[in-house]
């Protein structure tokens, strides 16, 4: 345990030197986020968007066996695992479309936030061309 204290510095428990706090205020400022507003209308709708595809891409397995196994028909495996692919395809579709179409104003738009969805690329868009400012 010799040299445990070495290279130790006092105060800031041991987390090195700490930036003024004038410039965390700074900082703060400077860093956007989400509204919870915003970001609860985002989960709702991407929960309802890859929910159900999801749901139905599981039940496919659940459908198909029970069909094949009563012999009421005949399904063949790659129309199953298509049938359930493409569920899952359209649940990771429902994601991109769930944060885009959420409105960010304090009114709650419409139900399905299709006039939205434009909206919010050109934001995207716009995020990624110009560098964060740095203070």
């Amino acid at each position: 345990m010799a040299g445990k204290g070495k290279n130790r510095t006092s105060g800031g428990g041991g987390l090195g030197p700490q930036p003024p706090a004038s410039l965390n205020k700074t900082k703060a400022k400077a860093q956007q986020t989400i509204p919870d507003y915003v970001a609860n209308r985002m989960a709702r709708r991407v929960g309802v968007a890859t929910g159900i595809p999801s749901i139905l891409g599981m039940s496919t397995f659940v459908a198909s066996y029970l069909l094949v196994s009563k012999g009421v028909l005949d399904i063949p495996p790659g129309i199953t695992l298509v049938t359930s692919g493409g569920f899952f395809l359209l649940g990771l579709v429902g994601l991109s479309y769930g944060v885009l179409s959420a409105s960010w104003e304090p009114g709650a738009g419409s139900l399905l936030g299709i006039e939205q969805i434009g909206l919010n690329i050109g934001r995207l868009r716009s995020s990624i061309k110009r560098p964060p400012t740095v203070s």
